[in-house]
């Protein structure tokens, strides 16, 4: 039994330290937009900014005044209000009567065979005119300069995709807790480092922000291409892998920024509809995610106690490794480093929420979105 132990602790120590190089390693090559100079006004290319908002009342005033705050020559923003039952459209028209630059579209029904928001995105799509589109939520605020930074970062890097790492606005213990292992793990996981490298299957979306050549999004296309997708941020990137075209990622911090959950109770309940579909609807790679987590990230610590001899001494380095990392992780997000100490208490949750999006989403036989039921095997059928 002990060999047992000293060879899976010795396993689990050799991934933290290889893969924890990697990713730093990794993350170092991801420009920064504040250190990407803005574009002039006589090469700035015309940018449609579009979002789709259901009852996003609450947080859309501020940032809807900061889209339209842009220090930019030539853009348009396209607001698209998904049937709220809140004031979202009222918002939105009264800004438009403010600022021509705005538009505003109301969808009062929505057809069979799409999800909401896809359906939102491509409607809004449509009226767009400009070189590029650019893609972001109806609670994400924009420093004045973002579009200028991001139009001179695409154009630099020969991108025909860029999506930006946003900063979180964040407030409380076990909110910082359970999104500052959640970035653990989508480093750690889907590497995003290497979205950029055309020899990669990796892909990169992230719905706070993505901006795409229109040609591009035609090409794939678009969110029609995604109609019954649950994840379609992530997946906008997997399709401009698939069709050929260039991704790549930046890390904007305070220039984009959001309070993406409000608790953690929030989380949980948001993330619901999310990490089912995001391992394709299977149970099998739900359980496999769950012991993995548990292994990864709370079985070293628990090492660290019980273990005898090496095996602890791996199970320590496992330990110290995380924590070093998670630390990182809560330093760029600025939040205290002492998070870090949470991260067994991170897993714990973050393997409850596979858990309880797989158990509700089963035993619903599929998921509600927006205030639309969706069945499971058409949700599959459609995923990307």
């Amino acid at each position: 039994m002990h060999n047992f132990w000293l060879a899976l602790f010795g396993a689990i120590a050799a991934v933290w330290v290889v893969q924890s190089i990697r990713a730093i390693r990794g993350m170092l090559t991801v420009p920064y937009l504040a250190q990407t100079p803005p574009v002039a006004d006589a090469e700035a290319p015309s940018i449609s900014l579009i979002f789709a908002a259901r009852d996003e009342a609450e947080k859309l005033r501020e940032a809807l005044a900061s889209m339209l705050a842009q220090d930019y020559p030539r853009y348009e923003v396209i607001a698209v209000n998904d049937r709220s039952q809140d004031a979202t459209s009222e918002i939105m028209h009264e800004f438009a009567r403010a600022n021509a630059r705005l538009k505003v579209i109301d969808i009062a029904e929505l057809p069979t065979g799409w999800l909401g928001k896809p359906h939102a995105l491509t409607q809004g799509a449509r009226q767009a005119n400009g070189e590029w589109l650019v893609f972001t939520d109806a609670d994400v605020h924009f420093a004045p300069d973002v579009l200028r930074r991001a139009a001179r970062m695409a154009a630099e890097r020969k991108w025909d995709h860029l999506a930006l790492f946003s900063g979180f606005d964040l407030a409380g213990f076990w909110e910082i807790t359970t999104i500052t292992f959640f970035c653990v793990g989508f480093i750690f996981g889907n590497e995003p480092w290497n979205a950029a490298n055309p020899r990669s299957g990796r892909y990169i979306g992230i719905g706070a922000f993505q901006m795409l050549r229109r040609p591009v999004y035609d090409a794939i296309g678009g969110y029609g291409a995604l109609a019954m997708e649950v994840i379609e941020d992530m997946k906008v990137g997997k399709l401009v892998k698939r069709g050929g075209f260039r991704s790549g990622l930046g890390i904007a911090m305070d220039s984009v920024r959001l309070r993406w959950y409000s608790g953690a109770g929030n989380i949980v309940r948001g993330l619901t509809k999310n990490m089912f579909a995001a391992i394709g609807f299977s149970l099998p790679l739900a359980v496999g995610s769950i012991a993995l987590t548990l292994l990864m990230s709370v079985a070293p610590f628990a090492g660290v106690i019980f273990a005898n001899g090496w095996a602890r001494a791996f199970a320590g380095i496992a330990a110290l490794t995380a924590l070093a990392f998670h630390a990182g992780v809560a330093w760029r997000a600025k939040v205290s480093p002492w998070y870090a100490l949470t991260h067994p208490l991170g897993a714990s949750l973050f393997a409850y929420i596979i858990a309880r999006s797989a158990a509700v989403t089963l035993a619903r036989g599929g998921i509600v979105w927006r205030g639309t039921f969706y069945r499971i095997d058409e949700l599959r059928r459609g995923s990307v």
